[in-house]
């Protein structure tokens, strides 16, 4: 008699992931299923078999790529063997051959695919895209203060479906407070996906299924844990006269544990203007100390939940159609049609919670009906602007202060003029947002071109701070701009004398307002074409940072027009260029 063929295991002590060991025993098990000789002995159970699955992230600021990683972890407690790609290198055709496909991706810019997801989104798009099979989730993370909210994700989710994948679960859309969306959506994704194929939360060790998606530990701070830090120096940058207010801050890092990398965001949360609380509940006939539902069972005075618990400026659609059914006016109806677009961002534009209830009076809308309809105050993430070689338990930050006036009201920007006008008094509740996807070259003698003019200079001042620290070889250009050289050009001094040191090795300046015709950073580049395109020839690593809407996008046609002009290429071929240096992540932007 035959002893039983066992069926081999990957060791776990083996180099490889979860993921990697999971797929592999799944392979490992399936093949000697098929294999081993028929036997008249008994045969041990067999083991049970893993379900394939593809997951695929974009991501710009790395949020996506993160929760990917949670739900491979995930799948693989429920008896899936994973596998995990980045949309920057994922073979459409793997897409397509696969029997199960999740997908996270953000949006970025306007409604546009993270910058490393566009030959995905390019290829997925083209008359030559094959034929889908998988059954498909998608999750699309957004920003519902931008109009074109979780826009590239529901591309993505309408054009699988169009290649002739089956949809098993609408589009999630997570909004900035994704917890609670995207838990969700992963536990029953995870469900459906593993009940198509007959099996049901199997884990490779034959234990129970984990129906509940677990949440990662707190670690102090993270956005679940921020670390309540002092607010150390608060300095105008700009000088006397500026048409701005750009303002230096830094907080105090004591806690070892919180630690940061050049390219990371810092995320602050905020409290509102105590004065614009204050004429809110004047606004609703309230008082302040009644007593209002927060979430899970949490009460607090009216005061209290607006000042430090909820947005009280950008209008909730709830509000619109609370106030329409209310009133009936013929334009707020109107705004409520699904269908609405640019009129409804039109109509938003300028406006505050306050205008509309100020305009409807007779709505009579009351505290509880109001606090049920607004989002939670949401932290603002602003790009670090040093490096934690030059100062280990600091942490600084570069920010433009928001200020306006509209319809007759002056405006304030929740964060902006939180840090510059009430942060010093108490601790402020911080925490590291890591981007893995803007990060300076791992290898010091490779060139960095950086681009970022204004507030755009944040993280680059980290960069070269880095660099300096650290003794880079490779050479560092930066082209910065703003309005005026007498008053606008932020960190002058250090600027120079870097550049007297050798250590920023060109510095290429455009300020709008210095003569007639306005000079931007783009038209320095295309003066400059020839020698940025050597540059990028000699393994330089281009980076943006700045406004999304305008400077980025003409950054982007001066970057194409310079390797037309200067290697002599189509427009086509430019297009080709710019996207091998996005997909092998020599191309980064961190733009808002």
């Amino acid at each position: 008699m035959n002893p039983p063929a066992l069926i081999p295991q990957i060791p776990e002590n083996a180099p490889f992931s979860i993921e990697q060991r999971a797929y592999l025993n799944g392979f490992l098990a399936g093949l000697f299923s098929r294999t081993t000789a028929p036997s008249s002995a008994p045969t041990p159970a067999a083991a049970p078999s893993l379900m394939p699955l593809t997951i695929v992230f974009g991501s710009q600021t790395g949020t996506a790529e993160k929760l990917a990683k949670r739900a491979s972890k995930e799948a693989t407690k429920r008896g899936f063997a994973p596998v995990l790609h980045d949309m920057a290198s994922t073979p459409i055709k793997e897409c397509a051959s696969s029997p199960s496909l999740m997908v996270i991706t953000s949006t970025y810019g306007d409604g546009e695919p993270p910058d490393t997801a566009k030959s995905f989104w390019e290829g997925l798009n083209s008359a030559e895209a094959p034929h889908h099979k998988a059954r498909y989730t998608v999750c699309a993370l957004g920003d519902t203060n931008y109009p074109k909210f979780c826009a590239f994700g529901k591309s993505v989710d309408a054009r699988l479906e169009a290649l002739g994948a089956h949809r098993i679960l609408p589009c999630a859309e997570c909004d900035t407070d994704y917890e609670a969306a995207f838990a969700g959506w992963l536990d029953k994704s995870l469900k459906e996906l593993s009940a198509g194929v007959g099996q049901t939360g199997v884990t490779p060790s034959g234990g129970d299924a984990v129906t509940p998606v677990a949440k990662e530990s707190a670690v102090s701070g993270t956005r679940e844990c921020p670390y309540p830090s002092a607010l150390l120096v608060n300095r105008l940058l700009n000088g006397e006269g500026s048409a701005k207010e750009t303002r230096h801050f830094e907080f105090e890092l004591t806690d070892p544990t919180v630690q940061y990398q050049a390219g990371d965001a810092l995320g602050v949360i905020p409290s509102n203007c105590p004065a614009l609380v204050s004429d809110l509940i004047s606004t609703l006939h309230a008082d302040p100390e009644e007593i209002v539902p927060v979430s899970n069972g949490l009460e607090l005075s009216l005061f209290e939940a607006l000042s430090h618990h909820f947005e009280i400026t950008r209008i909730p659609k709830a509000l619109i159609a609370h106030l329409a059914v209310r009133t009936r006016e013929e334009q707020l109806v109107k705004l409520t049609d699904p269908n609405v677009n640019g009129e409804l961002s039109a109509f938003l534009r300028g406006r505050e919670i306050i205008d509309l209830l100020l305009q409807h009076p007779g709505a009579r809308t009351t505290a509880r009906e109001l606090v049920a309809m607004l989002r939670r105050l949401q932290p603002r993430l602003y790009s670090i602007s040093s490096s934690p070689k030059a100062h280990p338990k600091r942490v600084h930050l570069t920010v433009g202060i928001v200020r306006y006036e509209s319809l007759g009201r002056q405006r304030k920007g929740v964060c902006s003029t939180f840090l510059a006008e009430r942060a010093g008094g108490s601790p402020v509740p911080i925490f590291v947002h890591r981007n893995d996807n803007f990060r300076p070259p791992a290898d010091p003698k490779v060139p960095m071109i950086m681009v970022g003019p204004g507030t755009g200079i944040a993280p680059f001042r980290a960069f070269l701070q880095e660099r300096s620290a650290g003794g880079a070889q490779g050479r560092n250009w930066l082209f910065f701009g703003d309005q005026r050289s007498s008053t606008d050009f932020l960190y002058r001094e250090e600027l120079q004398a870097q550049k007297s040191a050798g250590i920023l090795n060109r510095l290429d300046l455009a300020f709008s307002r210095d003569q007639d015709e306005k000079i931007y950073v783009q038209q320095r580049m295309l003066e400059n074409a020839r020698e940025l395109f050597n540059w990028l020839e000699d393994g330089a690593h281009f980076y943006v940072c700045g406004d999304a809407s305008r400077m980025a996008k003409d950054v982007d046609a001066a970057l194409h027009r310079v390797i037309e002009i200067a290697a002599q290429r189509n427009p086509d071929q430019a297009r080709e260029y710019v996207n091998a240096l996005k997909t092998s992540k020599r191309y980064q932007r961190d733009v808002y």
